[in-house]
């Protein structure tokens, strides 16, 4: 699997109801040094309600300019939220091309907690 295997997947909870979209993931740099650096591993999806498209760096929270396109994209993408890989249930194959929407969604488990996106 690559990152964009999880880009701009639908994701729904155990449920079916619809969550919103994947768009944007958090990884972590662990373990020992390989040639330059650590390997990444996949920490968190961001999951936005309302929209396919991404931040572009406007989450972390010092960024206020250019005004008017910092306030735009924090309000377009309210509600926001991130949610840590192990609360993962499912991801859809790859490999199994288009299918039905509910066969095509990542699938969080009953419990997942979700987590403010800002850096």
């Amino acid at each position: 699997m690559i990152a964009s295997d999880l880009l701009d997947v639908p994701v729904h909870d155990e449920a079916g109801a619809h969550l919103g979209w994947v768009v944007d993931l958090r990884f972590v740099l662990d373990g020992a040094p390989d040639t330059f650096l650590a390997r990444a591993r996949l920490h968190a999806l961001v999951v936005s309600p309302r929209t396919r498209t991404s931040f572009m760096g406007f989450e972390r929270s010092s960024v206020r300019h250019p005004w008017p396109v910092a306030p735009i994209l924090r309000w377009w993408h309210r509600g926001t939220f991130l949610v840590h890989w192990p609360d993962v249930a499912r991801v859809p194959d790859p490999d199994a091309g288009a299918g039905p929407e509910d066969t095509a969604a990542i699938v969080l488990r009953a419990e997942f907690t979700a987590y403010e996106p800002g850096l």
